[in-house]
């Protein structure tokens, strides 16, 4: 009897993993992302140097605030250095450890730069064994009063302290960013749900496609289906991106910000699609005209999102003179986690089309009936 039963199993549960593989793939990639999104720290990092200005020919006290660093666990002197180009920086003459947190480098600026500009602008670095590197990108001015005209004595002054022997710290962490700090973990679901949305109306453009070629309703309660879900997604990715907005810009909506202002036209657009659909009463005008309103509000999507923001400039990325997904925003550990969401909530999200589609033909048959 129990072998029996055992026999019965394996054949159910092969089935069963066969038929629904695809939804247990995307639930396991959704906790997957959400798990690592939200546990795996950011790197050690920079958050705030003072002065933010200094002078040449002057002495100057840095005061340098860390992020998720331990600074009292280095075995080695902290060094830090005033990075002007690939061959030319300025080495603190001294580093002090206030707490893990923060420390104060004292730095002799030269009377010369190694430019003949008025102003310089460079990086700061700061490196021990513990901690490993950390870099703030052009972030503090140095004015010089007088410029050397053949730029000997500020490029000997500079090249002294040369950057060398640098640490890495092998561990799987995220980038940390001074604008971003911990919000850059909205990366994982903000982004995700943008992708999934145009893949999804993407599929429900093929099924407004399909019924405008076949006349058969399957097509137009698949294209609905579709529609509603990557509308959902559009309003979650908007809401996602207004939180972002707040912590970054510090404000939850900019009518200044144009691919803002273009997505709420979008699903404005994708919204008065279903208002359309309760205007007739007949399944097959409904149908047709709704076909044709998800052609047009597709391709005013891709005007609105895609190509209006790319002409003028703008603060989001992706945006004219702001590229998105590029290095600064987007590392090999991130990618680990950000690929992973796209594919689980595009899996979830068709899903849910699925589920609205059985709904609404079993709604129809219970009409007919």
């Amino acid at each position: 009897m129990i072998r029996f039963c055992l026999s019965n199993l394996k054949p159910r549960k092969f089935i069963f993993m066969r038929k629904y593989w695809w939804k247990i793939l995307g639930v396991i990639l959704i906790i997957y992302s959400f798990t690592l999104g939200l546990l795996v720290p950011l790197k050690p990092g920079i958050s705030s140097i003072d002065p933010g200005s200094m002078r040449t020919a002057s002495s100057y006290q840095m005061e340098i605030v860390g992020y998720n660093t331990f600074y009292t666990r280095a075995q080695d002197a902290v060094r830090v250095w005033l990075k002007y180009d690939s061959i030319h920086a300025l080495a603190a003459s001294k580093t002090r450890v206030v707490n893990d947190r923060s420390l104060v480098a004292d730095f002799d600026i030269p009377k010369y730069l190694p430019t003949n500009d008025r102003v310089g602008v460079v990086s700061v670095i700061v490196d021990d064994d513990y901690n490993g590197f950390s870099v703030v990108p052009s972030t503090v001015f140095i004015t010089q009063d007088s410029v050397d005209k053949d730029i000997v004595a500020g490029s000997s002054a500079w090249k002294q302290g040369r950057i060398g022997n640098i640490h890495s710290k092998d561990q799987f962490n995220f980038p940390f960013r001074v604008q971003l700090s911990e919000t850059i973990r909205n990366l994982y679901f903000h982004v995700p749900f943008w992708f999934s949305m145009f893949i999804i109306f993407i599929a429900g453009i093929t099924q407004s496609i399909g019924y405008l070629s076949t006349n058969k309703l399957e097509y137009d309660y698949k294209s609905m289906s579709f529609t509603l879900v990557g509308t959902v997604f559009g309003i979650i990715g908007l809401c996602t991106g207004m939180i972002w907005a707040k912590d970054t810009w510090g404000t939850y909506w900019s009518w200044q910000e144009v691919k803002m202002n273009m997505t709420a036209i979008a699903l404005l657009i994708y919204l008065s699609y279903f208002i359309l659909r309760h205007s007739f009463d007949d399944d097959e005008r409904r149908a047709r005209i709704s076909a044709v309103f998800s052609i047009f509000a597709f391709a005013a999507m891709i005007a609105l999102l895609y190509v209006v923001p790319r002409m003028v400039s703008s603060l989001h990325p992706g945006s004219g003179g702001n590229p998105a997904l590029g290095a600064d925003d987007l590392d090999n550990s991130m990618r680990l986690v950000f690929y992973p969401a796209i594919i689980g909530w595009t899996l979830l999200g068709v899903w849910m089309a699925s589920l609205i589609y059985r709904m609404q033909v079993l709604r129809d048959k219970l009409y007919d009936y």
